[in-house]
């Protein structure tokens, strides 16, 4: 072999370490007419680039010209080399049979070192068509001849695949010992894709060990290498979209999934991978309650498996749509046979998404009466409660509580949730962000579901209101994980914020800002990716919550906690030493007549809509039929605490008449308000007073307000910017902000207050050591939350209460500017003699004048907490 040769086949290693400039050299070898030895390895470096990175029939075009010059060139061992790249492409083109033809000559042609990576690459396509116990026999095979000839790019290869096979069978420490061992030979080379392939691996076991934050740092970071790289990203999407799913991020999950499609398909890129994204997006579709979109994505996925031979796939595919279907509300004999013949084709091949299958064959076999076949399948699927990763364990739990109901064992019941909530508890203190820990409860939201129809039917409303307290309002009962001390972060906020106050800016000017939002959103991805990376930290509060210490901290309080059951709200009223249970209407009803009321209110914000105010004091009266039933004669005659589900967090609870002359509070949970009731007001006795820019009023009750307690700091102008007013906020008594509010439905922990600098987001206030003990926010829409998860809820106000915060006065509704005023003089003069919050709220209200915009006003404001 000439020294000609040996540049030449350099190019081959290199386009897995500089794809970009393999290429290019390639094309720079054809110019130069070269011998047919020189000009396959060329044609061979183009059709592996355009394979993994291009349009796969160029690939296949410059891949069957390698192959004919090699044969020309009367080399076996180049044959068999270009035959295995040719077998890839075919197979990944969705030509198995003729894929497989090609390796089989591939294999008989090469000899060695030669054949070993020709076995390599087999074992490669075998992973593809999930046919693993044949993929981990050849890469077996090639790792001992490859490891012998000291080949070390190629034997990280092996490594990296052999792990990759170990994790779809299951087998994560056998995973985990190959990834180690392939990185550490990845670290003496140059091989920068592979490097980040390597990464990439990392996440993918990360993930399947349970350890989300970190999988999503590390795809973040093999995001991140491959774009330096100016490489596709394919299989590393697919990954993401599984982990975000896990992570309760459907909607963007399906988003990313789509993406990729879309551009896979503008390059006329691998058919393969096009099958794997379209699961992807089904699976995504399906979790984030899209059913059609799932069902649609899945039957495509499924033709093209098919096709492409792909049993494993295919079936997993299958699974997927029959999940869809059967949220469409189909339930029949057949399904049940089709969905027991996909867990029984699952469990052959060793996937661990054999227990789901089962569990879905069970539930199917329930709805249609069939005990005898719904116990068979169940107890099949309760085999995985004891090992695993967590959602597959929580899989099991959710089988066993079914087959409890279905033997009228409501103890088993029980005992299964509880089992199973506590594996997802673990689950979820592995998060560090408060936004994934709350949406992580939507996989536990059955189990919470069977857990309270057990405890009503056995009678208990103590045990009701314990089962409605174990999977509500979750995310408050431990502080987030503080954001780390990231430049980067630090970084990205600031940038979010000036990037904020110029589109705000330039759509005030009526100006074009295309350009500043596109910029603003990519900020925001940011953002919350380094957000998600972060690991929890925090076990909890350490207690369960104790019925009995909530009655003994109630004295003459009565906490109201609503619960939902087979969509009728049950009340249950806690106080004078007991739980007391009554029935309320359905919950589709109170939703329409809580709408109803928050346009009414709406309305009410503007002068001259005096008339909507009959109408808006009727629809008061029927939410209370609704939500308090027969309750609301025994409220007695003290303060009232409400406890709401998500669904009803908006409903402005001082509109229903039996509340409206009460010392009302409202907390997302009785235990959040019990920490609250027990948390002590920090030493010092701080005020702040913020004055954001562009209220109406100028924020005009701040001055005296700020007057009545001597050494106020009161924050303004170019003051009011946001590192200033964190650092006053910080373990402060008491801070008053006055700034105009935004509530992103889209994404919550982006709502905002506006400041002199941009927006005061969600994300800012959880990197305070404490929240202020109380906060008053004087703006609109303060209190809307948004309702995730299981029954959590993310906004401004739940960002607060976990982080030392009390209470909370704000509003869930647009309010009238000019109103706010006087209901904010009035409440601070309620608490500077000494009154709490509720106290000082339901005085301020009475204190207004009786037209309808003043009284539409109080009605729209709430304290939350126990302060």
């Amino acid at each position: 072999m000439t020294a000609g040769s040996d540049s030449v086949l350099e190019l081959l290693p290199m386009v897995f370490a500089d794809p970009m400039e393999a290429l290019a050299r390639a094309e720079r070898v054809l110019e130069t007419g070269p011998p047919p030895l020189h000009a396959s390895v060329a044609h061979q470096v183009i059709g592996i680039w355009q394979r993994d990175f291009g349009d796969l029939r160029i690939a296949l075009r410059h891949l069957r010209r390698a192959r004919d010059l090699a044969a020309r060139a009367e080399s076996a061992e180049r044959e068999a080399d270009v035959l295995a790249t040719l077998g890839v492409a075919l197979v990944h083109a969705g030509r198995t049979r003729q894929g497989l033809t090609a390796f089989e000559r591939g294999v008989a042609r090469g000899t060695g070192h030669t054949r070993a990576r020709v076995l390599y690459r087999r074992a490669y396509v075998w992973w593809v068509l999930g046919r693993h116990r044949e993929a981990l026999e050849d890469v077996r095979r090639a790792i001992s001849v490859l490891r012998q000839a000291d080949d070390v790019i190629w034997t990280a290869r092996a490594l990296t695949l052999r792990a990759t096979v170990h994790l779809a069978l299951g087998a994560v420490d056998r995973a985990d010992a190959d990834f180690t061992a392939a990185e550490r030979l990845w670290e003496t080379t140059g091989q920068e894709h592979d490097k980040a392939d390597a990464v990439e691996s990392r996440g993918l076991a990360a993930f399947r060990s349970g350890d989300i934050p970190a999988a999503l740092r590390l795809l973040d970071e093999a995001e991140e290498r491959y774009a330096k790289l100016g490489t596709p990203t394919f299989m590393l999407n697919i990954r993401r979209c599984e982990v975000l799913m896990a992570a309760g991020l459907a909607p963007e999950a399906l988003a990313e999934a789509d993406a990729a499609i879309a551009t896979l398909d503008g390059i006329g890129g691998q058919s393969t991978r096009k099958a794997e994204l379209l699961l992807a997006a089904a699976r995504a579709a399906r979790s984030a309650g899209d059913a059609h979109t799932a069902i649609a994505r899945a039957a495509v996925a499924v033709r093209l498996f098919a096709a492409q031979r792909r049993a494993w796939w295919e079936t997993h595919a299958r699974l997927v749509l029959i999940e869809a279907r059967v949220a469409t509300g189909r339930g029949s004999g057949r399904l049940v046979a089709d969905t027991a013949a996909v867990a029984e084709r699952l469990a052959s091949f060793g996937s661990p998404a054999a227990p789901e299958a089962s569990l879905l064959a069970g539930r199917i076999a329930l709805g249609l009466g069939w005990t005898a076949d719904a116990e068979r399948h169940l107890a099949l699927a309760a085999r995985s409660r004891h090992a695993g990763p967590p959602l597959a364990r929580m899989t099991g739990w959710a089988a066993q509580a079914l087959r409890a109901r279905a033997a009228g064992s409501g103890r088993g019941v029980l005992e299964a949730c509880r089992r199973g909530l506590d594996v997802l508890d673990d689950h979820r203190m592995t998060l560090g962000a408060s936004e994934l820990r709350a949406r992580a409860t939507a996989q536990g939201a059955e189990l919470a579901a069977l857990a309270q129809q057990a405890s009503l039917a056995r009678g208990g409303p103590r045990r009701l209101l314990e089962w409605s307290e174990r999977w509500r309002a979750t995310v408050l009962s431990a502080p987030p994980t503080r954001p780390p001390a990231d430049p980067a972060l630090l970084s990205g906020l600031t940038a979010f914020r000036e990037i904020a106050a110029r589109a705000e800016a330039a759509r005030v000017e009526g100006r074009p800002v295309p350009a500043l939002e596109r910029e603003q959103r990519r900020l925001e991805r940011e953002i919350r990716s380094r957000t998600h990376h972060m690991r929890g930290d925090a076990s909890g509060d350490g207690r369960r919550f104790d019925t009995a210490r909530l009655l003994a901290r109630l004295g003459d309080t009565t906490l109201v906690e609503l619960a939902v059951l087979a969509g009728r709200v049950q009340v249950l009223l806690c106080g004078q030493g007991r739980v007391r249970r009554f029935e309320g209407g359905a919950l589709a009803q109170a939703l329409t007549e809580a709408e109803h009321v928050q346009a009414g209110l709406r309305r009410l914000a503007h002068p001259g809509a005096e008339g909507r105010l009959p109408v808006v004091e009727a629809a008061g009266r029927r939410l209370e039929e609704l939500l308090l039933g027969g309750a609301v004669r025994r409220l007695g005659g003290g303060p009232v605490v409400i406890v709401p589900p998500g669904a009803l967090h908006r409903v402005p609870w001082a509109l229903l008449p039996a509340l409206r002359e009460r010392v009302l509070s409202v907390s997302p949970s009785a235990g959040s308000w019990l920490r609250a009731r027990e948390t002590e007001a920090p030493p010092g006795g701080r005020h702040v007073f913020v004055r954001g820019p562009g209220l109406a009023t100028g924020g005009a009750e701040v001055p005296e307000a700020a007057g009545r307690y001597g050494t106020a700091t009161v924050l303004e102008q170019a003051d009011a910017r946001v590192p200033r007013v964190l650092r006053e906020l910080d373990g402060a008594a008491l801070a008053h902000l006055a700034a105009h509010g935004t509530f992103r439905a889209d994404s919550p922990m982006f709502s905002s207050l506006r400041m002199a600098d941009g927006p005061l987001i969600v994300h800012d206030f959880e990197r305070l050591d404490r929240s202020p003990y109380r906060i008053v926010l004087s703006s609109c829409d303060t209190a809307r939350l948004a309702s995730v998860g299981a029954d959590e809820l993310l906004g401004l106000v739940t960002a607060l209460l976990p982080l030392g915060t009390a209470g909370v006065v704000a509003s869930s509704a647009p309010v009238n500017d000019a109103a706010v005023v006087p209901l904010m003089l009035a409440l601070h003069k309620g608490l500077d003699a000494g009154l709490s919050l509720a106290e000082a709220l339901r005085d301020a209200r009475a204190a207004l004048p009786g037209d309808a915009v003043h009284q539409a006003t109080g009605w729209a404001f709430a304290a939350f907490g126990a302060a």
